[in-house]
């Protein structure tokens, strides 16, 4: 059996990369170029309500005007209202990239249910590493088409 290791997002080489840092009582995201990770805290039911927090600081941070990838660290068991993300929808939010990295069956499960209700795909990671590497070059991807289109 293949052992996960956590891996939170003050430990890692990227973390460097820092632009910002938001605590909130349900979770730390950390703010980079282009990028959002989430650690949410312990048995948490991740809410509208707090995702509304969370986008508003990407906005701020990030703009609103470029794509944003957002990775989802579940280094905690939580749960996330997956009927949430009509909200996301109706309030014409925009979320071009999001990955889950999972290190335990909790964190798939919750999974599952998410991908009935958001609209494009969400990629599954076991490590922080690859997620935020697929997000970079997604992201750079996305860039250099809009670019071209101009």
């Amino acid at each position: 059996m293949v052992t996960l290791v956590m891996q939170c997002v003050k430990e890692i080489d990227f973390f460097r990369n820092i632009r910002e840092i938001r605590e909130y009582e349900f979770g730390v995201f950390y703010f980079f170029d282009g990028l959002v990770i989430s650690e949410i805290k312990k048995d948490v039911v991740f809410n509208w309500a707090m995702a509304q927090k969370a986008i508003d600081a990407a906005y701020e941070i990030i703009g609103k005007d470029k794509p944003i990838a957002y990775i989802s660290n579940r280094i905690n068991n939580y749960s996330v209202v997956p009927t949430d993300w009509i909200k996301f929808y109706t309030n014409r939010n925009q979320l071009e990239f999001y990955s889950v990295v999972a290190y335990n069956k909790g964190g798939l499960a919750s999974l599952i249910l998410e991908r009935m209700f958001f609209r494009n795909s969400i990629r599954q990671f076991s490590d922080l590493d690859s997620a935020i590497k697929w997000s970079l070059t997604k992201i750079s991807e996305m860039e250099n088409k809009k670019e071209v289109l101009k």
